[in-house]
């Protein structure tokens, strides 16, 4: 999947991937927008930025991001 700037997305989910963490677990459920998706590394496993709606910006797996558009 890739993702670009601006798109609205929900953290639906859990990741798999080592970088996440157990104050990760409020993102959950929570909608946001991407802000650098790193087209230039062009890599599914990179983390992508993320503006969570009242919490913050986030670098973030992506398996746990899907696109609400």
């Amino acid at each position: 999947m890739s993702f670009r700037r601006g798109q609205k997305i929900e953290v639906y989910r859990r990741s798999a991937d080592d970088m996440w963490e157990e104050y990760m677990d409020k993102f959950i459920g929570r909608h946001g927008i991407i802000t650098d998706p790193d087209t230039s590394i062009n890599d599914p496993e990179a983390l992508v930025e993320v503006s969570l709606e009242g919490i913050g910006t986030y670098r973030l797996p992506q398996d746990c991001l899907r696109i609400l558009e």
